[in-house]
């Protein structure tokens, strides 16, 4: 057991589901905006449909993101945004990076 109280153990809120740089990428971007559209995070992190795909899928399944899904120009598009639980995850895992990389 970890004796080093919570407020000082530098890993304290880092979620290895952020460790892929594609994930970290895509909640970095829907942390600033409202929302982006499947197409734009597939660019912004120079993926494949079917890797974004799964990586969408699983921040999904973890409650972190919402999907949503519309027509718009006769294709079916997707928007992913935040959750609440996904900003605080967020906000928790770059604490905890940054305590890292200050050498905490």
């Amino acid at each position: 057991m970890n004796s080093v109280p919570e407020a000082l153990n530098p890993i304290a809120g880092f979620e290895p589901l952020l460790q892929a740089p594609a994930r970290l990428q895509v909640m970095a971007v829907l942390a600033q905006a409202q929302e982006a559209e499947f197409a734009r995070l597939k660019e912004i992190t120079a993926s494949s449909d079917s890797v974004m795909s799964k990586h969408l899928a699983a921040l999904s399944d973890a409650g972190f993101i919402s999907l949503r899904k519309a027509a718009l120009d006769g294709r079916q598009r997707t928007w992913a945004s935040l959750t609440r639980a996904g900003r605080k995850v967020f906000d928790d895992h770059v604490a905890a990076l940054q305590r890292i990389v200050a050498g905490g």
